[in-house]
């Protein structure tokens, strides 16, 4: 059992006195690094500021919005509002600033037209927000992939923030604007910093090996890869260990024929058989939990596209230790945004009006609202 959550510490509590592993929700760690990093950009912060301007002008005011609606129609640009940032809101700066971008020519025209105390933004800070957006980007694309709950998510987390570091480091390369230069300089930096760890959380770097679209390509670390390969290759012989059958006195190898029956009646070499029995055992176990390990990870990976647990359907009877765990890992999801929607739904339906509702009530309600 593993409990996702944000890195709060009554959570963090919580999930030791109940004693269950925890995991952190990536989707907020990735946006704990987007907003650092754009409060630590100077010329951003002050692009960030005349957007939000802009963006209230024209979604309070009717005359500038219809005078937008206008301009929209007779230059062909596509008739959509402003958006406006929500500090809550994850990704909503990426959203104004992209809206915001696309739109730029009608909106200098509207503004120009409506002749406000508004401050437009010049052709350099919209050139500045073009560069940013292409490092923000595939931010927003891991977070929502992410936080998918109908499919696989937690194996994907390692090879994502490998992706998403490979990915920026190349944007950044082709850069131009110092301030962009900036946000993705901030933005390695964090990601390296915030998110290294997942190599090292034995759920995650155990649910990438097994997950047979990623297995070892997913690591950038080639030590936290070998350190995760040795992990499960021990899980793998626990779970050998418990579904054996426990020997029984008979299977105990018994001394040679040829000894005194003295020696088996009095019981003389007992321990040293047992040791010795044991000993292979473990020897036996082992050797199985790597030979298994070993054909699984030698195999090709599958297309990025496929299920993994449709595979794991498909080689439950060739790797059936392995198939244990997979079933145990693959099932953790990488963010907790599914279960914060549920609470969200839940806000929604027991109101004012509906706080008499009987619980069993309101959690067929949910379920029906969550799942129509």
């Amino acid at each position: 059992m593993c409990l996702t959550t944000d890195g709060a510490s009554n959570m963090t509590l919580c999930s030791t006195m109940m004693e269950i592993r925890q995991s952190h929700c990536i989707a907020q760690a990735l946006n704990l690094v987007v907003k650092k990093s754009m409060k630590l950009t100077p010329g951003l912060e002050e692009v960030r500021t005349k957007a939000r301007g802009i963006a209230t002008h024209f979604r309070t005011s009717i005359v500038a919005r219809e005078r937008l609606l206008c301009l929209q129609k007779q230059m062909g640009a596509p008739c959509a509002k402003l958006i406006q940032e929500v500090e809550t809101r994850w990704n909503s700066t990426l959203d104004m600033l992209q809206r915001l971008y696309k739109q730029r020519e009608p909106v200098g025209a509207a503004l120009a037209y409506l002749q406000t105390d508004i401050s437009p933004l010049t052709s350099n800070q919209y050139a500045s927000i073009g560069q940013c957006i292409a490092l923000l980007a595939p931010l927003k694309e891991a977070t929502v992939e992410l936080s998918a709950e109908k499919h696989v998510s937690g194996s994907k987390i390692i090879p994502m923030v490998k992706m998403l570091r490979h990915t920026i480091a190349a944007k950044q390369r082709q850069l131009t604007d110092d301030t962009a230069r900036i946000l993705g300089k901030h933005l390695l930096g964090l990601m390296h910093e915030k998110l290294g760890n997942y190599e090292l959380a034995g759920q995650h770097a155990l649910a990438t090996l097994l997950d047979p679209r990623f297995k070892t390509m997913g690591f950038c670390n080639p030590t936290n890869q070998q350190n995760a390969i040795k992990k499960l290759i021990a899980e793998t012989a626990t779970v050998i260990r418990q579904q054996s059958p426990a020997p029984s006195h008979d299977e105990t190898p018994s001394t040679s024929e040829d000894a005194p029956s003295v020696s088996d009646s009095s019981g003389l070499w007992d321990l040293l058989d047992t040791q010795v029995f044991e000993k292979r055992t473990v020897r036996s176990v082992s050797a199985d939990a790597t030979v298994e390990t070993t054909r699984y990870l030698a195999e090709p990976n599958i297309p990025r596209s496929e299920d993994p647990l449709k595979y794991w359907v498909k080689h439950k009877h060739v790797y059936p230790h392995l198939f244990v765990l997979s079933r145990n890992l693959l099932c953790i999801p990488a963010s907790s945004v599914p279960c914060e929607h549920v609470f969200s739904k839940a806000g929604e339906i027991v109101s004012t009006k509906r706080k008499r509702l009987n619980p069993n009530t309101v959690e067929k309600i949910v379920f029906l609202n969550k799942n129509q």
